[in-house]
């Protein structure tokens, strides 16, 4: 069989011309072998009519052996040069052939060097498209952070203005007796603040990142 891949003609057949070449091979072959025991029940059966014969069975199964490696021989011989015809002639597309789907490579002919360097610009295009796509992901990280920071400080906020109200309702109004007041809340505001300034540096952490 031969070893030339054939890629372009497998391109337009569907198939490899070797493929199609192994399957005749195989096809005749089979054919091949069932028509020798064809032969051979044919033999087995006239030799029924001649009692006297001492031509046994397994006589006949060994020449039928015989003959069949005789037969497969030359048939191999014949086979090879056929391939070989059916090959270059018939499933062989010439050089000079440029199938319908290819035209647009005879119009935009490209070098090996433009062709590589046109990969090398889809390759960074690709690269570019991932980092900006990954610094789009960590800028909408940052403001979901941003946004929880913000409703984090209207909370403290809304703590300070309850917090202002309650003083008046109670009387304190001067900056000391606020202070007093302050003082004995002040555990609850330092929480928040805590958790607000670990928040703002992990959106620092993302800048310096980014």
């Amino acid at each position: 069989m031969s070893v030339n891949p054939m890629a372009y003609e497998a391109q337009f057949f569907g198939f490899t011309p070797q493929t199609c070449m192994l399957r005749v091979y195989i096809a005749f072959q089979d054919y091949l072998f069932e028509m020798m025991l064809v032969v051979e029940s044919v033999i087995l059966k006239k030799l029924v009519g001649f009692p006297d014969c001492t031509i046994s069975p397994f006589q006949i199964r060994k020449s039928t052996e015989k003959f069949l490696l005789f037969m497969k021989d030359h048939f191999d011989k014949l086979f090879s040069k056929m391939e070989e015809v059916l090959l270059q002639l018939v499933l062989n597309i010439p050089e000079n052939v440029l199938l319908p789907e290819d035209k647009v490579h005879e119009q935009y002919p490209y070098s090996k060097e433009q062709f590589q360097a046109l990969q090398e610009e889809i390759r960074q295009l690709q690269q570019q498209y991932k980092a900006e796509a990954s610094a789009g992901q960590a800028l909408r990280a940052e403001l979901e952070e941003q946004k929880a920071v913000q409703a984090e400080l209207e909370k403290i906020l809304q703590w300070f203005d309850g917090l202002e109200n309650i003083c008046r309702e109670h009387g304190t109004g001067n900056f000391k007796e606020s202070f007093a007041f302050l003082t004995q809340n002040s555990k609850k505001l330092q929480d928040v603040l805590k958790e607000v300034e670990e928040k703002s540096k992990k959106i620092k952490k993302r800048d310096q990142l980014l």
